[in-house]
């Protein structure tokens, strides 16, 4: 059974070994999703939430996936908090951005915009497979002495390392009268395809394939697998 306790669990044993580094580090969320947050506490990470405030207006015709476009809205997210904060008296060690969609038959969702948004989403999933996908991205300071690996930024001024994840999801036969009574709920209205698995959306779902931690929103396991190979140099050192 899959849990955020579960998680916590499995998580701390892996990012175990670079805890008292990472105690140590400012890390910044660059985002005010409840879910986000939760996730990374319920790991004893250590962060502050700072919202970006990147306009999410990206064509997604120009991205050959959507794996792509989940980055590049990462990248930016993470790089816009990075340098607004660049000027701090204690400089952010580590800016971490992230971006989820869902995608089905080559069409990106995000947030409904509307009630009717909303209900051609969930219409659209029901008894089908989706894939839901989220880009992250790890900003550190270019002079950081902890992670010393990754893309550096045209700028010069921050190295940058970004991966994805994908897990696919199966929704049950959904009738009219379920979309719009779980619609009316509000539940969906900020959430990447109109759900969420977490609460009562975890109703309308047969059964998934992959991160569970990543339908919410965050990648949990691959985010602790990266940031240990990150730091991993550091932790050999000490």
């Amino acid at each position: 059974m899959c849990s955020l306790s579960a998680a916590r669990s499995g998580s701390v044993t892996m990012l175990q070994p670079i805890m008292h580094v990472l105690n140590v580090q400012r890390i910044i969320l660059a985002s005010g999703s409840p879910r986000r947050m939760q996730i990374l506490q319920n790991i004893g990470l250590q962060f502050e939430a700072v919202p970006s405030t990147f306009e999410e207006n990206l064509d997604k015709s120009l991205f050959p996936h959507p794996s792509d476009y989940v980055k590049e809205n990462a990248r930016l997210k993470a790089l816009e908090v990075a340098n607004k904060l660049a000027g701090d008296q204690i400089v952010p060690d580590l800016v971490i951005g992230a971006d989820t969609v869902v995608a089905m038959d080559n069409t990106i969702y995000e947030k409904p915009k509307s009630r009717d948004d909303a209900i051609n989403m969930l219409t659209g999933f029901s008894g089908r497979s989706h894939t839901v996908y989220t880009g992250i991205a790890l900003v550190s300071p270019l002079q950081s002495s902890v992670i010393t690996s990754g893309e550096v930024t045209e700028d010069g001024k921050f190295r940058l390392n970004l991966f994805h994840e994908a897990t696919d999801v199966m929704m049950t036969d959904l009738t009219e009268e379920v979309v719009k009574m779980y619609i009316d709920t509000g539940e969906p209205m900020d959430k990447a395809g109109g759900y969420g698995i977490q609460a009562i959306g975890g109703t309308l779902v047969k059964g998934i394939r992959g991160d569970y931690f990543n339908v919410m929103g965050f990648p949990l396991h691959s985010f602790s697998r990266t940031l240990a190979s990150l730091y991993q140099s550091q932790h050999s050192q000490t």
